[in-house]
């Protein structure tokens, strides 16, 4: 595993040096963090990056780190290594990110470049081959016929990783609510690997570090198939995972009946998280050490929510990664 997935100290004792900007525990967990900008902090980003149309963001690349930059200047510079110090901590790994104000589908390329900014202060968002962009915005409504269970809403999509079937390195995933109307249920499913009480018997079985091979429906737009173990470990020798139930193809009888029982240990986990994500705030989340699924909805013909993911992999200077200074 690369250096960037490193897991130190924890993000708390940064919090005195915040501005613009508020981080706290979650209710669901003390593993997930709410980090909330002020609404004088989003709007001064709006009215600073809004010379550039989301579509330069997608022409030009830079542009993304550019406008993270801006976002960390207005937080006075204490925004980055409490994301990067959040994000790469093995205790927690996860935030709840609301920035108050882009509560309305009116403003969602803002929501777009708030996130963008947020990530690319982290790293960088990989092609989104579903979208053919760095991120995807994708609507899920009553009825849908996809070959996946992505934009299903009624039945639950399972807990899982992403970046399984691509090459390119996920280390973290973020997802934002751009629009939800009519809409009962559908939280976000999130279990932290360390709280899997499984765990210890799928890591150290001899099925564990063989490769596997996972594909992807032709929606994903991604035409070859990809080889790896469903369990690796960071550089500190802890467990990683790289797991998706719906995209791994078992070759025989022993590896279709182990990955059934892995499917059925994390989904009856008594330590899976269901998080409520408001319009206009994002979830994001260490992919490495975190499962992230979505439960599901309940049946209106009215139906409609609107979703953008942006994941990636992760890139910082070592003298931003403080150690609880």
């Amino acid at each position: 595993m690369n250096a960037a997935l490193q897991i130190q100290d924890p993000v708390m004792p940064l919090l005195p040096q915040s501005k613009g900007f508020t981080l706290t525990p979650s209710r669901q967990s003390p593993r997930m963090l709410e980090l909330t900008f002020a609404q004088d902090t989003v709007e001064a980003f709006v009215k600073a990056v809004a010379e550039w149309p989301v579509q330069a963001l997608e022409y030009k690349s830079f542009l993304r780190f550019r406008i993270g930059q801006i976002l960390d200047d207005l937080c006075e510079g204490t925004l980055r290594p409490v994301l990067i110090n959040t994000i790469l901590d093995r205790a927690t790994g996860g935030m709840l990110i609301t920035p108050q104000g882009l509560n309305d589908v009116s403003r969602a390329d803002d929501m777009v470049k708030f996130s963008s900014a947020v990530a690319h202060l982290i790293g960088r968002s990989n092609f989104d081959a579903m979208s053919g962009q760095f991120y995807a915005r994708f609507v899920v409504v009553n009825t849908d016929n996809s070959d996946s269970y992505l934009r299903q809403p009624h039945r639950v999509m399972e807990l899982h990783n992403d970046g399984t079937f691509v090459e390119e390195r996920t280390d973290y995933v973020l997802m934002m609510k751009i629009d939800e109307q009519n809409m009962e249920g559908g939280n976000s499913l999130l279990l932290h690997l360390d709280d899997w009480a499984d765990l210890n018997p799928f890591y150290t079985h001899p099925l564990a570090r063989r490769e596997m091979r996972f594909t992807a429906p032709p929606s994903k737009n991604v035409r070859e198939d990809v080889f790896h173990a469903v369990f690796d470990n960071d550089a500190e020798g802890r467990p990683t995972m790289r797991y998706i139930d719906q995209f791994v193809q078992p070759k025989d009888y022993e590896e279709g009946i182990w990955l059934n029982a892995l499917s059925e240990s994390l989904e009856n986990s008594p330590h899976k998280l269901s998080v409520p994500v408001p319009i206009g705030s994002f979830v994001l989340i260490n992919n490495m050490f975190w499962l992230h699924g979505r439960d599901r909805f309940t049946a209106h013909a009215g139906l409609r929510r609107e979703l953008m993911r942006q994941r990636g992999y992760i890139s910082y200077p070592k003298a931003l990664y403080q150690r609880g200074q």
